[in-house]
């Protein structure tokens, strides 16, 4: 194996590149892409034919060779990122290949790169050594930090945890009745066919009645989450939940909403978040941007009402009411949004802080129409509404005890 391209490249580079190379693609294989040993001589190989002068010419070379699936991409762009940035790691193999290069500046991690820089680093002690005694600083408890932290700055471990609290939050969900009829033993319609195949079995000399009762299932539940500056991590954070909902559920209908309206039922369900995530920003042009809730809501109401409102649906409505244009036609969307749903639920962030008062405009438009109003800043805000979903006695806030305070 002494004549290999791994060791011819660890002889020319003082094992410095391939060494690099290697344990790039090793970090990458445990952030979950498929790749093996041959993938990793065939890399060092590339990059020494390709003679790369810069960044771009080295980052396109290794995607070449590592990247083999559309989905891939965005844990290999994350990950390249990160693991050349540190410590100018990159700007020194490029200045061993070709001296005269000059190093780029590399662009800020995305969401959920956090996840992507433990599997990097994940062999280096040294490294996690530091990392831990920065973090023992700042946290005052694991549980609390959990808890309150970001969704796109925890780390490998602490997503998980917040995976497996959010897959507890989910279920169950309150049950609604519907007209249909299923066998129940506590129902008051007899189901013939059901008891005569039962009398059959007995030859007819016994009649054991079976009944029918309104069959039990849970409502649909349709978000509106607002994307404006103000409410775009939030957004987020709440976007995570909705994914876990939807992966067990079906029935769960997604809109986002700045300055215009976007249905993106169809990408929060992809299985992994991060990349439901970024299908659900590329679709849509407004994000972070300003809000007209008004005008979001008329679309709504005259698009996809009938469509997604059926069945008992129970609406989630996460706004700060910050809105731009607060004037009749708010109250009127608002209105006919509450009148076609079953339950109508605020979701809104300012909540956390204490003594909050319905001082804007927008938020004194919006309190009379909504059944409930509760935080939604956390995992403890998140629990609180999964257990009222539930039919739990979690007690929010008054929209008409708001309303009056102010009066």
């Amino acid at each position: 194996m002494s004549d290999s391209p791994l060791s011819r490249a660890k002889t020319e580079q003082s094992g410095k590149l391939a060494d690099n190379i290697l344990y790039f693609a090793r970090a990458l294989r445990a952030a979950g892409m498929p790749v093996g040993p041959g993938a990793v001589l065939d890399a060092v190989e590339a990059v020494q034919v390709a003679q790369v002068g810069n960044r771009d010419d080295f980052y396109w070379t290794l995607h070449a060779v590592f990247v083999k699936r559309h989905e891939h991409s965005i844990l290999f762009d994350q990950a390249f990122r990160i693991f050349f940035r540190r410590r100018g790691l990159m700007e020194k193999m490029l200045a061993a290949m070709l001296p005269e290069t000059l190093p780029s500046a590399p662009k800020p991690p995305e969401a959920g790169a956090q996840r992507i820089q433990d599997a990097l680093f994940a062999g280096n002690q040294r490294e996690r050594e530091q990392e831990v005694e920065i973090d023992a600083r700042l946290t005052v408890s694991d549980r609390e930090v959990l808890q309150k932290k970001d969704f796109a700055q925890m780390t490998a471990a602490e997503v998980a945890q917040a995976k497996d609290a959010i897959a507890r939050m989910a279920l169950p969900f309150e049950l609604v009745r519907t007209r249909r009829l299923a066998p129940s033993r506590r129902g008051h319609i007899i189901d013939v066919r059901r008891t005569l195949r039962a009398s059959m079995k007995a030859g007819g000399a016994v009649i054991d009645l079976k009944y029918m009762g309104p069959r039990q299932k849970e409502p649909p539940i349709v978000a509106l989450l607002d994307i404006s500056g103000s409410m775009s991590q939030y957004t987020r954070l709440f976007l995570h939940f909705l994914h876990a909902v939807t992966e067990r559920e079906k029935r769960v209908t997604t809109f986002l909403f700045g300055t215009r309206l976007t249905n993106v039922t169809r990408s929060i369900r992809q299985r992994d978040p991060d990349e439901a995530l970024a299908a659900c920003g590329a679709n849509v042009v407004d994000w972070a941007g300003g809000t007209r809730i008004a005008t979001s809501l008329a679309e709504f109401n005259k698009r996809w009402a009938r469509r997604v409102l059926g069945q008992g649906a129970v609406v989630l409505l996460i706004t700060d009411g910050l809105e731009r244009d607060a004037d009749d036609t708010l109250s009127f969307e608002m209105d006919r949004l509450h009148r076609s749903c079953r339950r109508l639920i605020w979701l809104n962030p300012l909540l956390r802080f204490e003594g909050f008062e319905p001082r804007a405009k927008g938020v004194r438009t919006i309190l009379p129409h909504v059944d409930e109003l509760r935080p939604i800043h956390n995992l403890d805000a998140m629990s609180d509404l999964v257990r009222a979903l539930a039919g739990a006695p979690v007690k929010g806030h008054d929209p008409k005890e708001m309303l009056r305070s102010v009066a």
